[in-house]
């Protein structure tokens, strides 16, 4: 079993036990250590690269369509590398 497989098993397995309350609370704790362990020029960087990737999309649902080709494709070529 791939890596890959292994993770995506798990995930869903998690999923099957889990509520909406614990992928908010476990959230809500990454957030926290990243927070602590981060500092205000981080948040701007990687919010001015957000800002520049939402700015330069003229309409929001070609971009997702875009994103999620490269995102299969990339799928496709890790599976072709087991």
């Amino acid at each position: 079993m791939s890596y890959e497989e292994a993770g995506r098993k798990g995930g869903e397995q998690t999923a099957k036990n889990h509520d909406k309350e614990f992928y908010q609370e476990i959230g809500e704790k990454g957030g926290e250590a990243t927070s602590e362990n981060h500092d205000k020029k981080f948040y701007q960087e990687i919010g001015a690269k957000g800002g520049s990737q939402s700015s330069n999309s003229s309409n929001s649902s070609n971009s997702n369509s875009s994103s999620n080709s490269n995102n299969s494709s990339r799928s496709n070529n890790s599976n072709n590398n087991n």
